[in-house]
């Protein structure tokens, strides 16, 4: 098969939960033997880099601005993929999938295929206009494809309700891992193993670090809090972080890291935290538990999907929740370990990326031998 990735940054992923899944899963397919394109932004993938692993890297400009960066990215991707021999055309996330009409009207003999990631509907950075088209490509990116998958079973209910539309679960995954020492963010930020609570996310403000780090605030522990991340067009909200923060020397803010640096960051910490206030399935979150980390995080279905009945959950937005459960975790180093290596067996048997690569393969391979039935002109329903 020849298959098209829109709709991502690039890979290698450097940060972000969708250029992450579109790692694994393209270089796992290109491994199987199919042909693979990945569209690329010039200012997250290197230019000079054309081939990442046996997926083919196509590079297009973009405008590199919070409401610009991935609809104009997206508009080229959609109109070069025109003029290209392809099977199957896969969009990631719903803002890209507003522009899935194009080759569904235009190249009628690829299939489509859409990935609803999140609802992104529900971030905070977002202002109105924003989120109706948002809205617009939500209900686009379930109507409009051949076959729309979400990576929760959450969002499978919740959306096929909202919109009428069937999507089918295939989630997240995560590579197996083994953990690593603490040499690099020994010699960073002085970090030592199990000296630390660790969050990983961007720094956007329905991640919920404001309530960790005013949470964090309330302990008495000499465990330092490391937050991992950079801002995404939100530095009003870093500089925020950093207020609550303070003169505290103990709440490090280590910036984006991948490889090495974040493998030891995963490794070495004593409880992984995600405060998140909105989330589809988090990759942060299975990359902890990937490494036999505790977790605790919010009590938002996406999460508690997750972690199941073996993470611990806090009432979302709850600063004193969170602050009593961290407490409860800190002076319970028996319960972090099972619970550790109870979700690291989750991990392994839930989100395993060969099973996500064969599930997909499967759904592309349902749509390719279906005939075209759907008259795209009778989906006239308002979002």
């Amino acid at each position: 098969m020849k298959i098209y990735f829109i709709g991502q940054k690039g890979i290698p992923a450097i940060y972000g939960g969708v250029e992450r899944h579109v790692e694994e899963l393209s270089t796992r397919l290109a491994k199987e033997g199919h042909e693979v394109f990945v569209y690329c932004r010039d200012h997250y993938t290197p230019e000079n880099l054309n081939n990442y692993k046996g997926v083919n890297l196509i590079h297009l400009p973009t405008i590199k601005t919070k409401h610009l960066d991935a609809i104009v990215h997206t508009l080229l991707a959609s109109l070069d993929v025109l003029k290209r021999d392809v099977d199957i055309i896969h969009y990631h996330a719903i803002g890209p999938s507003s522009l899935l009409w194009i080759p569904r009207l235009l190249k009628r003999k690829a299939k489509i295929v859409s990935t609803f990631h999140s609802d992104d509907r529900k971030h905070q950075k977002w202002g109105i206009l924003a989120r109706l088209c948002l809205g617009l490509g939500a209900y686009i990116s379930v109507k409009w494809p051949h076959k729309t998958i979400a990576v929760s079973k959450y969002q499978s209910d919740v959306h096929g309700k909202e919109f009428n539309g069937e999507l089918d679960y295939i989630p997240n995954g995560v590579p197996a891992v083994e953990k690593v020492g603490s040499n690099l963010i020994t010699k960073n930020w002085g970090l030592e193993a199990n000296d630390y609570i660790v969050a990983v996310s961007r720094l956007i403000k329905h991640k919920g670090l404001h309530y960790l780090i005013r949470a964090y605030q309330m302990l008495k522990t000499d465990k330092k809090l490391v937050i991992v991340g950079d801002a995404n067009y939100t530095d009003d909200y870093f500089k925020h972080l950093k207020f609550l923060a303070g003169d505290n020397k103990n709440i490090i803010f280590t910036g984006n890291q991948s490889g090495q640096t974040l493998a030891e960051l995963y490794s070495n910490a004593y409880l992984f935290v995600q405060p998140s206030e909105a989330e589809g399935l988090s990759i942060a979150l299975l990359e902890a538990m990937s490494y036999g980390k505790a977790v605790l995080v919010s009590d938002i279905e996406p999460n508690r999907e997750a972690v199941s009945d073996i993470g611990m959950t806090f009432r979302t937005k709850s600063i004193s929740d969170l602050s009593q459960k961290l407490n409860y975790l800190l002076n319970h180093p028996e319960i972090v370990e099972v619970m550790g290596s109870e979700l690291r067996e989750r991990v392994a048997l839930e989100y395993n990326w060969e099973n996500v690569t064969r599930k997909t393969i499967a759904l592309y391979k349902s749509i390719l031998e279906k005939p075209e039935k759907i008259d795209l002109a009778i989906q006239t329903k308002t979002v």
